[in-house]
């Protein structure tokens, strides 16, 4: 009577090499059903096979053994989904920063990088209600989520007079760590929450509209400084942003609106040379 799988009829059914199921078994990872005593031969059973694919598609997306070790040693189905939810979260992050650093990179091989409009716009004075903190640039994404969903919570469309927008102090950048506000012009704000009423003081901006994602918004902030040196003088401020179509509005990332202000004395008289 057969003991089971040979590790060849075993690496078969899962797709997976002799060498590796030997390896899974070297590290703890799986191990055989039986091993014969006399000539080391291993054998598995059917009920192995789920394990054996769980463990090649969780080494596929670079789970580390020790985590995958984890996994499996989780009895729990709601813990074991909880560790692999939290590394795929993970690598889906990674991908998000490996598509956005190729879309910026294939806009910087373009010869020509003039590729942007600017206007010099003296922007009033206003009272807004907004979130305000001392954000990590990492954090500021998750931060910034969260925060305009409180806004929006707190001021239906019907409140609203203008395209939410955000300021951001220089060290966000520099030191990857800095004030960082958010902000909805609404007809009458109030406090609630996380929300003050703030006082936006008026500035000189040199503005730009960058079109679409954000994945090369990093492209459209460099070209807009170089034209900043060359036709303006900057000053200190935080940079201002202004989402005249965002996710808030389309699904479709193609039609988003971005305007960038940059804070500047205005030396030139008009705003394109």
């Amino acid at each position: 009577m057969r003991s089971g799988l040979t590790i060849g009829e075993f690496a078969a059914l899962t797709r997976l090499s002799v060498r590796t199921l030997r390896r899974y078994h070297e590290a703890g990872l799986l191990e055989p059903a039986t091993v014969d005593p006399f000539t080391g031969y291993r054998y598995y059973e059917p009920e192995q096979i789920p394990t054996a694919q769980v463990i090649q598609q969780l080494r596929q997306l670079d789970v580390p053994l020790s985590e995958v070790q984890t996994i499996l040693a989780t009895e729990d189905p709601a813990q074991r989904a909880e560790v692999i939810g939290g590394h795929l979260k993970r690598m889906e992050a990674e991908l998000d920063r490996t598509r956005a650093a190729v879309v910026s990179l294939r806009r910087l091989m373009r010869p020509d990088p003039a590729d942007i409009e600017v206007e010099l716009r003296s922007v009033p004075a206003r009272t807004v209600a907004a979130i305000s903190g001392h954000v990590a640039l990492d954090e500021s994404l998750t931060w910034y989520d969260a925060a305009m969903a409180e806004l929006d919570a707190a001021f239906p469309p019907a409140e609203r007079t203008g395209p939410p927008g955000g300021q951001y102090a220089n060290e966000l950048f520099t030191d990857g760590a800095g004030a960082f506000t958010v902000y909805r012009p609404v007809r009458r704000p109030r406090q609630t929450g996380r929300i003050r009423i703030v006082e936006l003081p008026a500035a000189d901006l040199a503005v730009t509209v960058h079109p679409g994602p954000h994945d090369d918004i990093d492209v459209t902030y460099g070209r807009l400084g170089a034209w900043v040196v060359e036709h303006a003088l900057a000053v200190a401020g935080p940079i201002h942003e202004s989402y005249r179509v965002g996710p808030r509005d389309t699904a479709d990332p193609s039609r988003w609106r971005t305007e960038i202000g940059w804070p500047v004395f205005h030396l030139a008289t008009t705003a394109q040379d």
